[in-house]
Order: C-alpha cells, then structure tokens, then sequence
C-alpha cells in the first residue's frame, strides 16, 4: 500500500490546523469553565450523543452536536439557538479530550462570536476534576 503522496500546496496537518486555531482562541480549564458558567457563559456540548451516553453529560450544558454547532449559534441564522443573543455571547466549548473542541470554538470565533473559547482536556478533564456530569454507562 502506497502513501498519501506530497501534500498539496497550501494543504496543512490536522496538528497544523489543531494549533493555529488554538492561537486564536483562549481556552480555559475545567474549573474555570465552570467559573464561567456561574457567571452566565453557555457550556456547549459537541460531542456525540453515543459519546454522552457512555460517558455522561454535564448538567446544564447545551448540546449541539459538532455538525450544527455553526448554524445554531451563528447569530443571524434562522436556525440559531435562543442562547445566540449576539456576537458578545460567552460560549464555552466542550468535547470529550479537548482537541474536537478547540476547532470548534475557532469556528465561532470567525463566525464573530470573539469569546468563544474550549475546555482543556473536555469531558475527561471535567469529571476528572470532580464536577458536575450524570448518567454514562462507562462504555
């Protein structure tokens, strides 16, 4: 079996891209999320719903699967959520290890959305730290 051959001109790795976004965003930690949620951040959900199953789900959170997460919280989208009141929104990103999640919150963060920001090490980071996160079947 034969490599991917060159990579094309301008083409770059997901580790490329995976660092450029996290150069553009702030992300945050588990406890600071939190932090930012008390205060009235929206902790977001991308993660799948098998993944939430077997793992759990934070209380509180929104979740918006990675595939919507644009046109939801995209303020002037017919299909955004009522928690998109403006490009000032406080969104905080969750996915399961933190890597799917800072991609995400660059996103927002070119949709306008400038607080848009991850939480390192996601939901394994999250329970690790002893919040908040029910149901699961350790699958």
């Amino acid at each position: 079996m034969s490599g991917p051959g060159p990579r094309p001109p301008g083409a770059r790795s997901v580790d490329q891209l995976l660092a450029e976004a996290r150069e553009r965003i702030t992300r945050v930690t588990p406890a600071e999320a939190a932090r930012r949620v008390a205060e009235g951040a929206v902790l977001v959900d991308i993660r799948p719903q098998w993944q939430r199953a077997a793992d759990g789900e934070v209380p509180g959170a929104v979740v918006v699967e990675r595939n919507h997460l644009e046109w939801r919280f995209d303020p002037e989208s017919d299909a955004r959520l009522p928690q998109a009141t403006g490009y000032d929104v406080d969104v905080v990103v969750l996915c399961q290890e933190g890597y799917t999640s800072s991609l995400a919150a660059d996103a927002l963060r070119s949709l306008g959305l400038a607080r848009a920001s991850d939480v390192i090490g996601g939901h394994r980071a999250w329970v690790a730290d002893g919040l908040p996160s029910t149901g699961g079947t350790g699958g």
